[in-house]
């Protein structure tokens, strides 16, 4: 049977299925040395027959799309709470930095499907309401909340991923050990050079800064677009690695990047309004965490069990999305709506 009548796209000839282990085969004859390879059914937790026709790192790519935390980032906040049909969510937050990192490992040979699906997982322990979710949460946990390891060791952690995969999640942060693989550090910059330049063009978009507003010292190096900065920086990282080595990016351009990213900080998410939005979020998440604490049966039944119950309402709270949080602030606890955050910049 044929999706359509007329069908005339065909093979040249028939041919068994490309299985894992020739694809396999073929990654180890492609990737440069250095680059981690797939093998078998990969290095997991808890040990699974290997995929006839997927390799391990194709697997968690696939786990991780279609996984209810994955889903869940196109109701989490980027920089605006409430974005526009036009503006970033931590959903598509994570397309674009998968698209960097799968641009930069196929440049210097390195497992895209392995860096692909580290970008998708990247943020998956991120909570409602941008990152201020991680200054309400760590109030309740000894070890903070940080939502690379979050994701990695709870959010993800039914998933059973390869170690690697879980490696480049947890530690995709600058602030975070350095990752153990290729892939991973491919990771850690791509996060950083799409959020400094699709944050910005969000904030040209939202009238919160003008492109011309951009200082000339990055503007003469990667200009003010998204499209020309994303272009420069993948380049830069792609070329300095390969004469180096290792991932990095050369003095100028790097200067850039930073330069970009503390423009950002100065005029997008630390401006008033910002700083407001993110009181409001830490107030809501704070009081939602201590009351399903103390009313453990207003959560699902998984989230009653195993564990001390803040941090089960932690890890509740965690997993809404934003307008969930918000509609529970209002419809559980009784919230007058002008406390919640509004859509403006993060």
């Amino acid at each position: 049977m044929l999706a359509h009548a007329d069908t005339h796209a065909r093979f040249a000839e028939t041919h068994q299925p490309w299985t894992r282990e020739r694809r396999e085969e073929a990654e180890a004859a492609l990737l440069r040395p250095g680059a981690t390879l797939s093998r078998g059914a990969g290095n997991r937790a808890v040990e699974e027959a290997p995929d006839p026709l997927r390799t391990c790192f194709e697997r968690d790519h696939d786990r991780i799309v279609h996984s209810t935390a994955f889903r869940r980032l196109a109701g989490k906040t980027q920089v605006v709470v409430f974005p526009s049909d036009h503006q970033r969510t931590r959903l598509t937050h994570a397309l674009e930095v998968a698209q960097v990192a799968t641009s930069i490992a196929r440049g210097i040979g390195a497992n895209d499907v392995l860096a692909d699906a580290m970008a998708l997982g990247h943020d998956c322990g991120h909570g409602p309401g941008g990152h201020a979710s991680e200054d309400a949460f760590d109030l309740y946990l000894p070890e903070g909340y940080d939502h690379g390891p979050w994701g990695a060791d709870v959010v993800l952690r039914g998933l059973n991923l390869c170690a690697e995969t879980l490696d480049g999640i947890r530690n995709h942060s600058w602030s975070r050990p350095a990752p153990g693989t290729i892939e991973g550090e491919i990771c850690s910059w791509s996060d950083r050079i799409a959020y400094c330049a699709h944050d910005l063009e969000d904030a040209i978009h939202a009238g919160i800064v003008r492109e011309q507003d951009v200082p000339r010292g990055i503007a003469e190096v990667v200009g003010t677009t998204r499209r020309s900065q994303l272009s420069a920086f993948i380049r830069a990282v792609v070329h300095t690695t390969c004469e180096t080595g290792q991932v990095g990016m050369d003095p100028d351009t790097a200067g850039a990047l930073a330069a970009l990213r503390a423009f950002n900080y100065e005029r997008i998410y630390t401006r008033p309004e910002s700083l407001a939005q993110s009181k409001a979020v830490v107030e809501v998440l704070r009081a939602l965490v201590e009351h399903y604490a103390e009313h453990p049966d207003d959560m699902p039944a998984d989230y009653r069990e195993g564990d001390e119950p803040v941090r089960l309402a932690v890890t509740y709270v965690g997993g809404m999305t934003d307008r969930y949080a918000f509609d529970q602030a209002t419809d559980l606890m009784g919230w007058d709506t002008a406390r919640l955050p509004r859509g403006i910049g993060r």
